[in-house]
């Protein structure tokens, strides 16, 4: 189905340690997660809240492991703060990021976000008018613009609770953006979260993804986060999310569709999960045989 010389699995540390809420897998060291990345078989990583800054440190524990970095999220804030602290923000972390052999970099909107507070994820979000959506699209084009002229790309990620949630909303940015400059980060879950056609937004925009996240999710963890008026990270906890194949993400079309417009990248299991309830290694062990058996990866 993919050509493993164009295609690549990873995993996101966020299963063992969670960025947003650390105390969620504080147990879990840095060593621990990336040998239990490497024994599931998998070859890349995104950058946790633990991992080492120092790249040579890095580049030797997951050398040894037979792993790489991928990606790692970029909190921008176009909309609500000065572009230029913005975009040295951005120079720094690409450059760390190309230190480290990756090739992309995953940028998301954070200006009123609402995925970390307490307040309830549906229903509360922050709506761009006009002026905010032009600030929002020329600022990653200017930033897709650094992130080309060093050979990587900006890879905008869609999120819950963020400016850029549903469908329209992704049009919306795709439309004003520079396709030479910004390209999706495409997430299934995110999607399937909101009750958006992730499918469509897969067709739609299949030849202008740069990274992939398999996400699922739990249809009656979601349903309890949306009539009981829960906060985005009570949803984690609750287990809304989970591992490809065991939630009800269509991942059969997601790999056909993106196989027949010849996707060439990562694709990074994600699911924030507390660790004491779904172990790491045994939901990262799921998802590889999931994968395999559907991919031949």
């Amino acid at each position: 189905m993919f050509d493993k010389s164009n295609v690549f699995l990873g995993i996101a540390p966020i299963a063992w340690t969670n960025d947003d809420m650390p105390h969620l897998g504080a147990e879990n060291t840095f060593e621990q997660c990336i040998s239990e990345m490497a024994l599931a078989g998998y070859t890349g990583s995104e950058v946790g809240c633990k991992y080492p800054t120092d790249t040579a440190v890095l580049k030797k524990a997951l050398s040894l492991r037979g792993l790489q970095i991928c990606n790692r999220w970029f909190s921008s804030f176009l909309i609500s703060r000065p572009f230029e602290e913005t975009e040295s923000a951005f120079i720094k972390e690409l450059a760390f990021l190309k230190e480290m052999g990756a090739r992309v970099i995953g940028v998301s909107e954070q200006s009123y976000s609402t995925q970390g507070q307490a307040v309830p994820i549906f229903g509360n979000r922050h709506i761009m008018d006009n002026r905010e959506w032009n600030e929002l699209c020329s600022g990653l084009n200017r930033l897709g613009r650094i992130a080309k002229d060093i050979n990587m790309k900006l890879t905008f990620h869609h999120h819950m609770g963020t400016v850029v949630q549903i469908a329209g909303e992704i049009d919306s940015m795709m439309e004003n953006t520079d396709p030479e400059l910004v390209y999706l980060l495409y997430d299934s879950g995110h999607l399937a979260y909101c009750a958006e056609d992730y499918l469509a937004v897969l067709k739609k925009y299949a030849k202008r993804i740069g990274h992939v996240h398999l996400k699922d999710i739990r249809p009656g963890e979601v349903k309890k986060v949306r009539e009981e008026n829960l906060s985005f990270l009570d949803g984690v906890r609750a287990g809304a999310f989970t591992v490809p194949g065991s939630g009800c993400v269509d991942f059969d079309s997601i790999f056909r569709i993106l196989s027949e417009n010849m996707y060439c990248g990562w694709m990074v299991v994600e699911a924030e999960q507390d660790p004491y309830k779904a172990n790491p290694l045994e939901y990262a062990i799921k998802a590889r045989k999931f994968i395999r058996e559907k991919t031949g990866l």
